[in-house]
């Protein structure tokens, strides 16, 4: 039997799918995982998207690469440079994870439930990524159209995705553990 703790130790961030769709219950069961987070006052500001159509999800990535490219930072702007980089990583399905700007900490309650959904995803044997970007491209004018396809409430703000998948690799090593990381005052 996989305990909490064993979850949490195997869940690897996944670079690679396999094409095949996840089912629709897997997605219920993972969402359903993130409202359970909690977030500040009990707001629960979350808005889950949830994307499988490859031709928007293809066009979302090549939009953030474009922002990326734009970009002060080395790293970003040489993922928005490379030609075969995909910000969902080919993924199947993509949940969009908005929050509520009105709430009291909906960045943080959208992170909250993300890394919720994340570990309800390696409880179920399906791969998972946490992806950020689409709310840099939801603060462009180009990025405000694409985003209006997505049917977001007004008054939410996109921060982050969740990729899912089935796993190409189930190998996948934790690195190390950073030591001396630990002060107790007693």
């Amino acid at each position: 039997m996989n305990s909490t703790l064993d979850t949490i130790r195997n869940r690897r961030s996944v670079r690679s799918f396999k094409p095949e769709q996840i089912a629709d219950a897997e997605i219920a069961a993972i969402i359903e995982a993130g409202t359970y987070a909690p977030s500040g006052r009990g707001d629960q500001s979350w808005y889950f998207t949830v994307i499988q159509n490859t031709g928007l999800l293809h066009e979302l990535s090549e939009a953030v690469k474009r922002i990326y490219a734009s970009l002060d930072n080395p790293f970003l702007q040489s993922q928005g440079k490379n030609e075969k980089y995909h910000l969902f990583y080919h993924a199947p399905t993509v949940i969009l994870v908005s929050g509520n700007e009105a709430a009291l900490l909906p960045q943080l309650d959208c992170a909250v439930s993300v890394q919720n959904m994340l570990l309800a995803a390696e409880s179920l044997h399906i791969g998972s990524c946490w992806i950020s970007g689409l709310d840099l491209l939801a603060a462009t004018g180009e990025g405000r159209p694409v985003l209006n396809t997505l049917s977001i409430p007004p008054g939410y703000k996109p921060y982050f995705s969740v990729a899912l998948g089935f796993k190409n690799n189930e190998n996948l090593k934790a690195a190390p553990r950073k030591e001396n990381i630990i002060h107790f005052i007693r």
